[in-house]
């Protein structure tokens, strides 16, 4: 009997493909947060990259008068 429950459960193959789907989204974050937070190559990552250039509107912006006078 157990036998045939363990030959049986070997052979279901339900549920594979949304295990799959999982471990391709899993990979997909990784790759995203690596790239993001470290950059390629060792370089500024994207989270810096947009930072950088907020930083650089202040910057350039710091002259303005908010009010339009």
């Amino acid at each position: 009997m157990f036998k045939t429950f363990l030959t049986r459960f070997i052979k279901d193959e339900r549920g594979v493909t949304a295990i799959e789907y999982g471990v391709i989204g899993v990979a997909l974050a990784t790759v995203l947060g690596v790239v993001m937070y470290t950059g390629v190559g060792g370089g500024d990552g994207l989270v810096d990259a947009i930072g950088a250039a907020f930083t650089d509107i202040v910057t350039a912006m710091g002259g303005v008068d908010p009010s339009g006078a």
